[in-house]
């Protein structure tokens, strides 16, 4: 099924951005280049973009652009990890993970003083799925090993993180986005997460001191 799309005209209108700055955050890969999608149209070709990924991109950039240059907003939606760590104190103090995920973490990790952006970032991911209440702590475990150990391939491409449950069996998988994806009947999706979004969360979360 195809995204809902946007035309480049209607987008300039509703956000009130200019053609200029549009292509000027393109350059600065603000606003991916897969997002500016070609396509035939009565009066020719035009570009499109998806819909509600581009419109959120654009308001966040908006809330953040009076405070960080676009160079600094960039880093923020890259897929790099940013030179930073955290006492588990402060990560608890800011409401970034919970102590419950952070214990989760000392089974996994070791007890360590503080954590990297590398080791915090699964943390973060097992700690929203686990909110959702449709995770359990075993399972929180698991998908904080995969995130763990599959870190390095998040930098490389765009993934989601799905969590599929069958007779009480769960499953993690790592699914670039936008792939299709097919279970076995009976099979359910529990939980999915897009790492590239959950990645700019937390490095706002960091950064905002």
């Amino acid at each position: 099924m195809e995204k809902d799309l946007i035309s480049k005209k209607d987008l300039l209108e509703l956000t009130g951005i200019s053609y200029g700055q549009l292509y000027r955050w393109k350059r600065k890969n603000l606003i991916p280049e897969e997002w500016f999608i070609r396509k035939s149209a009565f009066t020719g070709q035009e570009t499109f973009f998806p819909k509600y990924e581009v419109l959120a991109r654009i308001n966040k950039i908006q809330n953040m652009k009076d405070d960080l240059s676009l160079d600094e907003i960039a880093g923020m939606f890259s897929s790099s990890p940013i030179d930073v760590a955290l006492s588990k104190d402060e990560i608890v103090k800011r409401n970034i993970v919970s102590n419950v995920v952070l214990e989760i973490g000392d089974q996994v990790y070791g007890a360590k003083e503080s954590l990297p952006f590398e080791l915090l970032f699964p943390l973060y991911v097992a700690d929203k799925l686990l909110h959702s209440g449709e995770i359990s702590i075993e399972e929180g475990r698991t998908i904080l090993q995969v995130v763990s150990e599959h870190y390095p391939k998040l930098q490389e491409k765009p993934f989601e993180f799905v969590v599929l449950r069958k007779l009480g069996i769960s499953v993690c998988l790592l699914v670039v986005n936008g792939s299709d994806m097919a279970a076995e009947k009976g099979c359910k999706v529990v939980a999915r997460l897009h790492m590239g979004s959950c990645m700019e969360e937390l490095k706002v979360k960091v950064t905002e001191g």
